[in-house]
């Protein structure tokens, strides 16, 4: 089993930061997909970054040259920075790991945290 805790997020001004944390409860073994999405009012859940076990990563266009994901194995932790925020970047962000080695059970997320960007 696999749990997944956000923290990090909260209320920034147009053009701040913040950084996104998602603690994962132990090692993840053999290949995965850790990924961001995010969750606007009356609009459907995105992908804003993933990351794989192969160390490949993907962007949504909207956050590409803004937003990073990155992991650090030794805090099994992974990260979202985001930089030059947008009132649109407004939303609730999960944390989601996949593990593709697994037929099932291999889908977990976190309970979201919320980010608002204001003007």
């Amino acid at each position: 089993q696999v749990q997944l805790v956000e923290s990090g997020g909260g209320l920034v001004q147009v053009g701040g930061s913040l950084r996104l944390s998602c603690a994962v409860s132990r090692n993840i073994f053999g290949a995965y997909i850790m990924g961001w999405y995010r969750q606007a009012p009356e609009k459907q859940r995105e992908l804003v970054a993933s990351l794989t076990s192969a160390g490949v990563t993907i962007y949504a266009n909207s956050v590409k040259g803004r937003f990073s994901i990155s992991r650090d194995n030794a805090k099994n932790t992974v990260y979202l920075q985001m930089n030059s925020l947008k009132p649109e970047d407004t939303a609730v962000y999960y944390c989601n790991v996949r593990l593709l080695i697994a037929t099932s059970n291999n889908d977990f997320w976190g309970q979201g945290t919320q980010v608002t960007v204001s003007s």
